[in-house]
């Protein structure tokens, strides 16, 4: 056994272990807390909806248990385990040395983790958040879903692959920084079409109607200086229950989208103070922010990865005893995440300092009660859980935990 298999098993394991210990640590957190709602929630969620939002989390984090174990097994199998070697050789001998059996040996590993994949996510849907009360997702909603968004991986994958695979072949020693070039524009390219071109096939975007509400906004619009491409309600109550808004796309494209439930849980001047948080994200530059390090993160990943294809022992430590671009590319690609997860955190806390500025920035603009209200009502009504383990959080919460997130707001009020 090689120095890297042995570095890289130890990493699964690690990785895994950890992933399981902070997900049974969330459970019995949850669990201890279960029986009482935190003080600063006891007179606006009952403790019936404390606690299904308790067993709703737990049930979640135990789907989320077996999830890790399968996809450790799944990475073992592949790399180790010589499934990724039996699937080169296959393609090999069907399309030859070319560009398409990389892609094909690409597409069939994606393929077979996402046949895995679906038995939980089926149950994840069709049972959690059916026994919640959440799932309004019909099955020949979810298996036309699954179609759209296979042949749309296809339309937009395939291309990028071929262009990638060729760049790393024919591009010499600096390949890496033409297809971070590639990589970026396609990634932009996107962004401006995901709202127009792309969404509109999963739902349906119905510009807002005249009204209180429409009122309210468009004033905070002005009042911010914000301007986008309409005001939309999405029909996201055809797929679940839960509530929310969001900016998507950017420049002229742009556009705020409200799903239909949330319009139906808060009141006008909650749909206000929620709408002023996300145009804190956009005064402060947020989205702007993530898309560069996203660049950035991505210029030093295909640097790395540039480094090692070239190196023998990083093909034979993960099982495979061929070379080529492909096989760098997916190798690394499916174990980077193993040997990354301990730097999880860094990315919840920078994410957490964007939604404390754009906290502030709401209570600036909107009432801080009105969102706070709003918050509580979103916990409420989305089966969020108020108890969450801290150290669980700190890993995976891309938002502060509610009763931080509140005390914050409330001291904007002083």
């Amino acid at each position: 056994m090689s120095t890297f298999t042995s570095i890289f098993i130890a990493a699964i394991v690690l990785t895994t272990m950890l992933r399981l210990w902070l997900s049974w640590r969330h459970i019995r957190h949850i669990g201890q807390h279960r029986g009482q709602v935190p003080d600063a929630f006891a007179s606006q969620i009952p403790l019936a909806d404390h606690q299904k939002a308790a067993d709703y989390t737990q049930a979640k984090t135990r789907l989320g248990m077996i999830s890790t174990l399968i996809d450790a097994g799944v990475l073992l199998v592949f790399t180790l385990g010589g499934g990724i070697e039996a699937l080169h050789q296959f393609w090999l001998a069907e399309l030859g040395q070319t560009l398409w059996q990389g892609i094909a040996m690409l597409l069939s590993v994606s393929f077979i983790s996402s046949l895995i994949g679906w038995p939980l996510s089926m149950y994840a849907t069709f049972v959690i958040e059916a026994r919640f009360g959440f799932n309004r997702t019909t099955l020949a909603t979810y298996i036309t879903d699954l179609i759209k968004q296979s042949l749309l991986g296809l339309a937009l994958g395939i291309p990028l692959l071929y262009a990638v695979l060729w760049l790393m072949g024919k591009m010499g020693d600096h390949w890496w920084l033409y297809v971070w070039v590639v990589w970026t524009a396609f990634q932009l390219v996107l962004l401006a079409v995901y709202p127009t071109w792309i969404a509109p096939l999963f739902n349906k975007f119905s510009p807002l109607e005249e009204g209180p509400i429409k009122a309210r906004i468009e004033a905070l619009l002005t009042k911010c200086g914000f301007t986008s491409n309409g005001l939309f309600m999405m029909d996201g109550s055809k797929r679940s229950a839960h509530g929310n808004a969001y900016f998507t796309g950017f420049g002229k494209s742009k556009r705020i989208v409200f799903f239909d439930t949330l319009l139906t849980q808060l009141e006008p001047a909650e749909i206000e103070a929620v709408l002023a948080h996300e145009l804190g994200h956009f005064k402060h530059r947020h989205i702007i922010k993530r898309i560069v390090w996203s660049f950035f993160s991505s210029l030093a990943m295909f640097y790395v990865l540039g480094v090692l294809m070239q190196q023998p022992w990083f093909y034979q430590g993960l099982g495979v005893a061929s070379q080529g671009t492909a096989l760098a590319l997916l190798l690394f690609f499916i174990a980077a995440p193993v040997f990354l997860f301990p730097l999880t955190p860094l990315g919840s806390l920078y994410s957490r300092k964007h939604e404390f500025e754009a906290d502030r920035y709401a209570a600036a603009q909107a009432d801080a009660k009105d969102l706070i209200s709003a918050l509580v009502k979103m916990y409420r009504d989305n089966a969020s859980t108020l108890t969450p383990d801290p150290l669980h959080s700190t890993f995976y919460d891309s938002h502060p935990p509610a009763s931080i997130r509140i005390a914050h707001l409330q001291a904007q009020q002083i």
